[in-house]
């Protein structure tokens, strides 16, 4: 078949990937726009449309996929199937009907659990004991068509988002596939679920969303720690005692990668302790191991190498 691909981050690529090493022919990618990056603010293409670009394959880079001139663009391409990883853009109706199979898209939840731009954060900072991937229908309204297929994946309750979102770009990227190799012989069929209660969504994970009140439970705190890393990453306040030349205690934002439930007692929340060889803070159960952070500033490290440099002074968490 003839397909045009849709996507825009780096965990699109292991299924753009497999389908340009597929029977099947990759005519054009579509992505979103060249963004700002860094200081700089120098535009930079998205990893799937630098993929593309390098490997000789047509990109096209519609502010909206609603413009004219891609709507123009994609039906003299005359798509068999347009398959999406991840693109970022809600596609209108008229979009999605010039494709004859239509747009087949594969989503990193089982719909329609976690409906939205963030299924596997928000899955593991649920606690959620399995999660997957799932290939649909497009529709206009948000991940919400009928399904051909689903993978499954259990979650242990220590993985980050990041470990799971490479696992399930690598699966879903053959579930991708496989349901295109059998789009002219199957039909796809309604979400299934039990009540309109069961249907959950995943917005974006905000700055908010990452902040850790101390106040909270540990298990809590660890999901959300493992839930927003690699990123945005779970943060706190980090502020020390001891005074600066000005005669004031230092307040800075402290990251914090990755972390461990704990069963040791005894730390008020925010409260900070270093041991020999682990970083704690407590929360309004347990207190957490802090296995990796990142100080602002410095890059990411051990809890305990950061410790060791603290030389006696005392740190609090808000």
């Amino acid at each position: 078949m003839r397909l045009v691909f849709a996507g825009t981050p780096a965990v699109a690529l292991p299924a753009l990937k497999a389908l340009v090493d597929s029977e099947h022919e990759v005519v054009a990618v579509v992505t979103r726009p060249d963004a700002p990056r860094g200081r700089s603010k120098r535009l930079v293409p998205s990893e799937v449309g630098a993929w593309a670009e390098a490997a000789g394959i047509p990109v096209l880079k519609p502010a909206h996929p609603r413009d004219a001139d891609f709507v123009a663009a994609l039906t003299a391409l005359a798509p068999d199937a347009c398959p999406v990883v991840a693109y970022g853009a809600l596609v209108p109706q008229h979009v999605l009907d010039i494709p004859k199979y239509g747009w087949i898209n594969l989503h990193f939840s089982l719909l329609p659990r976690w409906r939205g731009a963030a299924p596997v954060q928000r899955a593991i900072m649920a606690g959620d004991e399995v999660t997957g991937a799932t290939t649909f229908l497009l529709v206009p309204e948000l991940d919400a068509g009928p399904v051909f297929d689903t993978i499954r994946m259990p979650l242990a309750g220590t993985e980050t988002a990041g470990e799971v979102l490479t696992a399930l770009a690598e699966d879903g990227a053959t579930l991708l596939l496989e349901t295109l190799n059998r789009l002219p012989d199957v039909d796809p069929v309604r979400q299934q679920w039990a009540g309109p209660t069961t249907v959950t969504h995943a917005p974006k994970i905000s700055v908010e969303d990452a902040h850790l009140d101390w106040t909270n439970d540990a298990v809590t705190l660890d999901r959300i720690v493992r839930g927003c890393s690699p990123e945005p990453m779970a943060w706190t306040t980090q502020t020390t005692s001891v005074a600066t030349a000005g005669g004031e205690a230092t307040a800075e934002r402290f990251k914090i990668a990755l972390t461990r439930v704990t069963d040791v007692d005894g730390l008020a929340p925010g409260d900070v302790r270093a041991e020999k060889r682990r970083l704690l803070a407590g929360t309004g159960t347990t207190a957490l191991e802090l296995v990796r952070v990142q100080p602002q500033g410095k890059k990411e490290m051990p809890g305990a190498d950061w410790a060791r440099g603290l030389r006696g002074a005392e740190i609090r968490f808000a």
